[in-house]
């Protein structure tokens, strides 16, 4: 693992070392430095999570992607730093029925630094927590942005997040650890699957200091830390394109399809 350029990629000029603070920095760093983004599964390109892929997309070719890409190369990071950092398996529970049996189609990190377990996620898109998480039942616990607490029920983990004054659940997840191999499977699935949408839909997201962006196809919302939520609504494909390249700073890939794909947003 090049840390330089991961380093380089975040903003990150702290020491390399395996400790909480340092922990707490590169989560957030990472978090609002390298966005969150389906263009792949969009445009039918395949999503590869072998180490060296993405470190080329994530961290040289100035792309982002979704929770495997995230997650795997933070991973990879922190193991080379000398944490102790595992993967978990998580069923997606955000804007669902709490009832709802779902797959386990997110991927999470667990991360032991003296002694204590520390959850850390850097791809759950629009409500990616910016900070890490202690794992402890019932507390609230202060991010750099909304606050987050961790619930005990039917014998698993449930992450929740405050939005506007209401806790609302991301995922329901356990312990056992994954390997990167178990991520195979669901990340074919979900960049692939026709009922995926991450196949036909677009979506970006990206929190930043004063609050988070989020793009889903053509809308564009911008939830600050205070005040309510503002949307607007793109006009054609090179509106959509500039949002890409501007507000979420991502580098497009270079391939025909993109253009078209674009278009087909503003054609529903």
């Amino acid at each position: 693992m090049q840390l330089d350029a991961y380093f380089e990629r975040i903003g990150y000029r702290g020491a390399a070392r395996a400790d909480l603070d340092t922990l707490r920095d590169i989560v957030l760093r990472h978090a609002t430095s390298i966005p969150f983004e389906n263009l792949d599964p969009f445009l039918g390109r395949p999503v590869s999570l072998a180490p060296e892929d993405l470190e080329r997309k994530l961290v040289r070719e100035g792309r982002g992607g979704y929770c495997f890409e995230h997650n795997l190369l933070l991973m990879r990071v922190l193991r080379t730093l000398g944490f102790e950092a595992s993967g978990l398996a998580a069923r997606v529970l955000w804007m669902r029925d709490e009832a709802e049996l779902t797959l386990r189609s997110h991927m999470l990190l667990r991360v032991v630094v003296d002694g204590a377990d520390w959850l850390a996620d850097v791809g759950f898109g629009g409500m990616t927590p910016t900070g890490v998480l202690a794992l402890q039942e019932g507390i609230e616990q202060a991010t750099p942005h909304e606050p987050f607490r961790l619930r005990r029920r039917d014998g698993d983990w449930w992450l929740q997040g405050q939005v506007r004054g209401q806790w609302r659940t991301l995922y329901r997840f356990d312990l056992q650890p994954q390997h990167p191999l178990d991520y195979e499977m669901p990340n074919h699935y979900v960049s692939t699957h026709p009922a995926s949408h991450f196949v036909h839909g677009l979506s970006a997201a990206l929190p930043r200091e004063d609050g988070r962006l989020a793009l889903r196809d053509r809308e564009l919302s911008f939830h600050p830390r205070e005040g309510e939520t503002r949307k607007r609504l793109l006009g054609d494909a090179a509106e959509l394109r500039a949002v890409l390249e501007g507000e979420f700073g991502l580098r497009l890939p270079d391939t025909p399809q993109l253009e078209g794909r674009l278009q087909g947003v503003f054609a529903r």
